[in-house]
């Protein structure tokens, strides 16, 4: 399909610079922008990209001055990126959807199946699960007994539903994430480690999306819980009894050790480890690799371990590198002092 620069313009309430009768039917970075390729520019660094990319419309920031010629179509919006976004998705969503239960697939005679479903080969419904309205499952999917999917959902291939959990609707699991799988939960005895049977589930609410191989663990009673519109990256882990706040997102390799309340809006950084029964306050952002011990309050910036401002962190930082230098130089004025010392006691 193609689309003209006054159409998109329209679509997302841009201005447009240029060419309105300029088509694009791709995306492409502005990098690699080809004749007919829709791009974007939002970060400063990629500029110099504007006066050579060879895409037909590219989307910049109302606020945008540029400094050469433009050879493209511009489409002036307030966000770049956010306005990208939407076309992704507009386009996205024109793609025929799959529907129907494949021969190959496996149903519970007991699950509850909704409307325009797709269930791919060799995926699996057990007994009394429901799966909503377009949900599409798709190869070696596994959504076990007892589990509630809600609409519009998409499970990828070889993602992994355990018995009795939930899921809301418009949630996305990747390939190879495992929802409801046992929290870790062992109780040493003299004899070693004597399981503790890990009886609740997980509740993953609307909107929320699951990265691949990211796991979200079931509770020991009760229930995990990751509220509207939660995104995890790949290889996040989520233990059990933990709480996402609504609309958090954390990077790849986040770890959450169990019991830990997470607000709202949060962000973590890549490889941000969190300790077990504590409580992180809305709005609070972890710079990648940070170690948080204990709880933190609402509204903050921290990066470290233990976490702190990220100014007194990189100034800590640039301390930390001179340490061998402050190292050679006290050594060197303890052996004066101790020169001196001698001579006075002469």
């Amino acid at each position: 399909m193609e689309f003209s620069a006054k159409q998109i313009a329209a679509f997302i309430q841009g201005e447009i610079v240029g060419d309105e009768n300029a088509t694009v039917h791709t995306f492409a970075k502005i990098e690699e922008g080809v004749p007919g390729a829709l791009s974007f520019l939002s970060n400063p660094k990629y500029i110099p990209y504007l006066y050579e990319t060879n895409a037909s419309i590219v989307l910049v920031n109302r606020d945008f001055v540029p400094e050469q010629a433009v050879k493209a179509t511009m489409i002036k919006v307030d966000n770049a990126y956010e306005s990208l976004a939407r076309l992704l998705t507009l386009y996205e969503q024109s793609k025929p959807k799959h529907t129907g239960v494949h021969a190959l697939a496996f149903v519970a005679p007991t699950a509850k199946i909704g409307k325009d479903v797709y269930i791919a080969p060799f995926a699996y419904v057990g007994e009394h699960a429901e799966v909503g309205d377009r949900t599409q499952l798709y190869p070696h999917a596994t959504v076990g007994e007892g589990v509630k999917i809600g609409d519009d959902c998409i499970v990828y291939a070889n993602a992994t539903i355990y018995h009795d959990c939930r899921v809301g609707n418009r949630c996305v699991l990747h390939s190879g994430s495992v929802v409801g799988a046992d929290g870790f939960g062992f109780a040493p005895t003299a004899e070693g480690y004597e399981k503790i049977p890990q009886i609740g589930i997980v509740v993953l609410e609307d909107d929320v999306e699951i990265g691949a191989n990211t796991c979200v663990d079931r509770a020991t009673m009760g229930a995990t819980i990751v509220h509207r519109g939660v995104k995890l990256d790949n290889l996040v882990q989520v233990a059990h009894n933990d709480e996402i706040g609504s609309h958090t997102v954390m990077a790849a390799q986040v770890g959450i050790a169990g019991s830990t309340k997470v607000g709202e809006w949060c962000m973590f950084g890549g490889q941000v480890g969190i300790a077990g029964h504590i409580h992180i306050g809305d709005k609070v952002v972890f710079g990648a690799q940070s170690g948080v011990p204990s709880s933190v309050e609402a509204n903050q910036q921290l990066i470290g371990t233990p976490p702190m401002e990220e100014r007194p962190y990189f100034r800590a930082q640039a301390v930390f590198r001179k340490l061998p230098d402050m190292y050679r130089e006290l050594g060197a004025l303890r052996k004066e002092l101790n020169e001196l010392k001698k001579q006075l006691n002469k």
